[in-house]
């Protein structure tokens, strides 16, 4: 079976093609700009040169049809025809409590999905678009939805639950989520395999730190607690999200500056986290740059990043009773060597003996980066959400069938 991935976001679309008989990608690319008439198209064949081409895409109905267009195209291609095409897997961020698990799309689901838009404002519809592309242009091809909230619902009521009265759960599911679910479920069971040990038998960590980031307990290979909340706005100090606060800030500020209630979402969705404090990027990799040449506002940032992880590490530790793996991922996880170095060096309480030669090494494996004499196994591991989402969209379309 081939699966195109598609992850579509407000004015882009990401996608993979997989060939599930080896899980090898066969294509993968970026349709970024929607919306606009400069609209770029690039189109990564694998084992070839990339593909760049500039034109007007306005709505994603057009964009998946370009998609479509260069996955097909005779020199550039990898597919004869659109009909090898045999099941579409679509990332969405909140499935709410109606999804436990991925799920075949139908209008029932398509209809939650629609409910849950308050939830996930800036998510969902946009996953919502790329699913109605999808069918337009493969007219009877099975789509399925991968829901990052999905492995967190697991999480036991004291967890998950908001200490505020009980009617607000009750009638409109005010309680925690949390996302990522795809890649803190993957890179999990990636690191219990690379161990060659049962992930029944773990407690781990997982931080995925990137632009967005959040910690998650996994105990026994499910989740327990997660670091994200009702929106992907609550937990670390972010690129652009500011992470846990002080709610009462909110209805302050407001009132100071006498902003409205999208204005103060906008500013702690847009314009908080590191590129608030440094006053420079939200990239950190902007941020240790500046760290290193000496800016004060640059380094303050990164230990205001690190510190916030760091105290979620050592929560999740004293929740599940002890940690036997700490896993990084993401961009910043996997590739900001001196943020796990600072996070591991203040985790010594906890029998953390940092290697500092294995943490510099660059690899795109999962590997270990603490000594033989470490109590606990730190690890950095590669995610990979989309292997995730055609893994589901077979298992389900075959199953379906």
């Amino acid at each position: 079976m081939k699966v195109l991935v598609i992850n579509a976001g407000s004015s882009s679309l990401k996608y993979q093609l997989y060939n599930m008989m080896d899980e090898s990608v066969l294509a993968k690319g970026l349709v970024e700009r929607i919306g606009m008439d400069s609209s770029i198209l690039t189109h990564k064949p694998t084992g070839r040169e990339d593909v760049t081409e500039v034109s007007e895409i306005l709505e994603h109905t057009t964009a998946i049809r370009k998609v479509i267009d260069i996955l097909t195209h005779k020199e550039n291609g990898v597919l004869d025809s659109v009909n090898e095409i045999q099941a579409v897997g679509h990332r969405v961020v909140h499935g709410g409590e109606a999804f436990k698990e991925s799920a075949l799309v139908d209008d029932a689901a398509k209809a939650e999905i629609r409910r849950l838009f308050d939830l996930a404002p800036l998510h969902n519809p946009a996953a919502m678009m790329g699913i109605r592309a999808a069918e337009l242009n493969m007219p009877g091809v099975p789509q399925v939805m991968v829901f990052d909230t999905a492995f967190h619902q697991t999480m036991p009521e004291k967890a998950y639950l908001y200490a505020i009265p009980r009617v607000l759960y009750k009638k409109y599911k005010v309680r925690r989520y949390g996302a990522h679910g795809t890649s803190h479920d993957f890179v999990s069971k990636a690191a219990a395999e690379y161990l060659d040990r049962p992930v029944e038998d773990l407690k781990i960590i997982t931080c995925h730190v990137g632009n967005g980031g959040s910690v998650t307990a996994v105990k026994g290979g499910v989740s327990v607690d997660t670091s994200m909340g009702m929106t992907p706005l609550e937990g670390l100090m972010m690129g652009t999200r500011s992470g846990d606060l002080d709610p009462a800030i909110v209805p302050y500020v407001m009132n100071k500056e006498e902003l409205s209630v999208s204005e103060v979402n906008s500013m702690l969705n847009k314009h908080s986290g590191l590129l608030a404090i440094s006053g420079i990027s939200s990239d950190m990799r902007e941020i240790t740059e500046g760290m290193e040449n000496g800016d004060a506002n640059s380094t303050l940032a990164f230990e205001m990043y690190e510190y916030r992880l760091r105290k979620y590490i050592g929560s999740y530790a004293a929740a599940m009773n002890g940690v036997d793996v700490i896993v990084f991922t993401a961009g910043v996880g996997e590739n900001s060597v001196v943020l796990r170095q600072k996070v591991c060096e203040q985790l010594t309480y906890l029998g953390v003996e940092l290697d500092e030669a294995l943490n510099a090494v660059r690899s795109g494996e999962p590997r270990r980066i603490t000594t033989a004499n470490s109590k606990v196994d730190v690890l950095v591991v590669p995610t990979n959400e989309e292997l995730v989402i055609a893994r589901d969209t077979h298992r389900i379309v075959l199953n379906s069938k």
